[in-house]
């Protein structure tokens, strides 16, 4: 079981290393990766083509032993592709159920803006509430269930927006942009070939990824801190900038990726500094600048920026 600062940060350090054999650099992005999976959080990926989010996605599903589905959304996908049927076994006369890739412990959704609103909001009640409901009858999902779903944010032709009530379930958006000067050069010398890529092994298995969550979890955090993370969310909903603030699952998400980032900091206690690290990955998909702010050349990171530096920020205990 999984007690000690120290041993939790071995365990993160695997995981990580093992990611890193196929994605070069991108350390920021992998632990926003690792502190959404710590979380019980799904993540959306979303960054332009070959930018690694399939890649990354791949890899730390090979890290961790646990049951892996893809579904590569596209716009005749339909939610039983993904949910699964009940269909007549003409042998035994009886209904059986057979399961869709939604019923696997890690859920690469592909391009899931490509599929329709129908077949998206297929997701909704698997990303809240960990079950399914088919014809009536309601299906608990493997745990843990981590759906991490992939966009292009240029590319409009042929897709459907997420609504928000979807992007709300995300407890994170995270951007890997592109590769600096050595991270590319080496992203060619060590890929270049074609049989270069190594199939990963994993590293830890359901049992430990639920000892990290439940260490995770248990992070201290000073009651300044929390009204710290109140006030910060509850300024989205007051800014003359926003047309749509915040959620409380916003609240509930920053407070617990700070705790993660404090584990993986190797800290008993959660700091201002952790929260500050995390607003824009856990909060920007979740408010709506409004036409004249993005006219004006306000988007989403830049809006919550202004409100950090209105905010007082805690002292630290010493």
């Amino acid at each position: 079981m999984v007690t000690e600062g120290s041993e939790f940060k071995d365990i993160i350090e695997k995981i990580r290393d093992n990611v890193q054999k196929v994605i070069v650099g991108k350390s920021d992005s992998i632990d926003l990766v690792l502190i959404s999976i710590l979380c019980h959080g799904h993540i959306l990926l979303e960054d332009v083509p070959g930018s690694g989010k399939t890649t990354l996605a791949r890899a730390v599903s090979s890290s961790l032993d646990c049951t892996f589905g893809r579904i590569q959304f596209t716009p005749d996908l339909m939610p039983s592709d993904v949910l699964g049927i009940n269909w007549f076994n003409q042998k035994s006369s009886e209904f059986e159920f057979q399961s869709g890739p939604i019923f696997n412990q890690i859920i690469l959704a592909d391009e899931i803006n490509r599929a329709t609103p129908r077949t998206q909001s297929a997701l909704l009640e698997s990303m809240q509430e960990s079950q399914v409901t088919i014809d009536g009858e309601t299906r608990m999902l493997p745990t843990p269930f981590i759906v991490m779903a992939t966009q292009n944010p240029l590319d409009m032709e042929g897709t459907f927006p997420l609504p928000e009530a979807q992007l709300d379930r995300f407890l994170m958006k995270i951007s890997l942009g592109y590769p600096t000067v050595q991270e590319e050069a080496d992203i060619i010398r060590r890929f270049g070939k074609e049989d270069s890529h190594e199939q990963l092994a994993s590293v830890v298995n359901s049992k430990v990824i639920k000892e990290l969550q439940n260490f995770s979890s248990g992070i201290k955090v000073e009651q300044t801190i929390s009204d710290y993370i109140i006030s910060i969310v509850r300024s989205t909903r007051e800014n003359d900038k926003l047309d749509l603030g915040s959620s409380p699952r916003g609240s509930l998400g920053l407070y617990r990726c700070s705790q993660a980032k404090a584990a993986l900091n190797g800290r008993e206690y959660v700091t201002p500094d952790d929260v500050k690290s995390l607003i824009n990955a856990v909060l920007s998909h979740r408010i709506i600048p409004t036409s004249n702010a993005r006219l004006r050349g306000f988007g989403a990171d830049e809006i919550l920026e202004e409100i950090m530096s209105e905010i007082t920020v805690p002292m630290e205990a010493t």
